[in-house]
């Protein structure tokens, strides 16, 4: 195979759900159908967003400045906090429009099998945010998954101590499937729907 060619394929396969011949099929596209300007693009568009998006200080979502737009906004209800896993929920939740509070993205899930505790997450940044703010209601927004469900437990006995209504998204989503892969009536849906935790 042609050395290039090989190159951009074994690349593209290190993206989430890309196989061989998937990464094939991304890879003739760019060579035939792409511009070489629209290549160049695409390629820039990579570089700059590694360069410089950064994590916010508050919510750990993806930003330029110190605080992403969403933290920014004073026009967001401060009372309300959305816990989710990664950044890509939040652009879920946020596309649905039905939800205007702030966001916690923990990085992940809890996973023994994977060697991810608690202290690999963004959990005791988490309890710091809950102790200096006046939130009133917590939305636990993990995937409906066996580790999203772990973790939501786990969260629920921490916070329960500060006597803040705990909700958790109603499960219109599918169970094993992840946010992101949710159309946005369902995240509305699942918003809309949620549960007080006893």
């Amino acid at each position: 195979m042609v050395k290039f060619l090989d190159n951009l394929i074994k690349k593209l396969q290190l993206l989430p759900s890309i196989g061989p011949k998937t990464a094939q099929r991304i890879a003739f596209y760019i060579l035939t159908k792409l511009t070489d300007a629209q290549a160049t693009e695409l390629a820039q568009a990579i570089i700059e967003a590694k360069q410089k998006l950064k994590l916010c200080k508050e919510c750990f979502n993806y930003a330029e400045e110190e605080l992403c737009p969403i933290c920014a906004d004073q026009k967001r209800e401060q009372t309300l906090l959305c816990v989710v896993e990664n950044p890509s929920d939040v652009l879920s939740i946020e596309r649905s429009g039905k939800y205007r509070g702030l966001y916690h993205v923990l990085g992940g899930a809890l996973s023994p099998i994977n060697n991810i505790g608690p202290a690999d997450l963004r959990i005791k940044e988490l309890i710091e945010r809950i102790k200096k703010s006046k939130y009133q209601e917590i939305i636990i927004a993990t995937n409906p998954t066996r580790e999203g469900e772990a973790t939501a437990d786990y969260l629920v006995k921490l916070i329960k101590p500060f006597g803040i209504k705990i909700t958790r998204i109603a499960r219109g989503l599918p169970i094993g499937s992840d946010l992101d892969l949710a159309d946005s009536s369902t995240i509305s849906e699942a918003i809309e729907g949620r549960k007080e935790i006893e």
